[in-house]
This record gives C-alpha cells, sequence and structure tokens, in this order.
C-alpha cells in the first residue's frame, strides 16, 4: 500500500480557516487550533444573533407604533384590535414606516380602523 501525503489537504484547510480568523487579537488569528476555537464560537454567536434581530426589530417596530398612537390619544393594543377587527392587514414593519414619514396615512388608517 503507498504512502497518502496530506499535507497540501491540510495546508489549504488551516489556510482557509485562518483566512476568515483575520482581525482576531493575539494567537487567535494565527494559531489554527485557537482559530478554530474562537471561529467555532463566532459562528455560534452569529446565528443566534440573526434570530435575535427580528426579534429586535420588532420590538422597535412596535415602540414606534406605540409613540404614534398615544400621540393620538390611542394605546397600541386598542389601536392593534382595531386594525384586525376592521380586516387591515398591514405588518408593524409599515405602519411604523407610515407613523415616522407619512403622518397624514397614518391618521387614514386609523379613521379606516374606526377609531
Amino acid at each position: 500500500m503507498s504512502r497518502v501525503k496530506r499535507g497540501v489537504v491540510t495546508h489549504r484547510r488551516h489556510k482557509k480557516l485562518l483566512k476568515r480568523a483575520k482581525g482576531f487579537w493575539g494567537q487567535r488569528k494565527n494559531i489554527f487550533k485557537r482559530a478554530k476555537e474562537t471561529i467555532m464560537r463566532a459562528m455560534a454567536y452569529a446565528f443566534r444573533g440573526r434570530k435575535l434581530k427580528k426579534r429586535n426589530f420588532r420590538r422597535l417596530f412596535v415602540t414606534r407604533i406605540n409613540a404614534a398612537c398615544h400621540q393620538r390619544n390611542l394605546s397600541y393594543s386598542v389601536f392593534m384590535g382595531k386594525l384586525i377587527k376592521s380586516n387591515i392587514e398591514i405588518n408593524r414593519k409599515m405602519l411604523s414606516q407610515i407613523a415616522i414619514l407619512d403622518s397624514e396615512a397614518f391618521d387614514a388608517i386609523l379613521q379606516a380602523a374606526g377609531s
């Protein structure tokens, strides 16, 4: 059986991982073992962060809509309840954009919801 030399494959794999670790501090950028640990942790944080981003933006949208509703002496929950009852299907992102950029349109939505 002939001997298989794997130096090229291993070197390529190490280089690929070390390239992702560029900009890290200390051994984390140039020692394969430390870089791999750090990259794995960074990937876990990134995965979690992508899920948290959706949650955080929804909270932001709700806060903006709530502020716009309170300016018109209405609570957020009452406003959303009226939207649902009047079958107005508009998502919170669009509602928050309308509340910020076009107050007349937001007032029109309020009127259509039956406030």
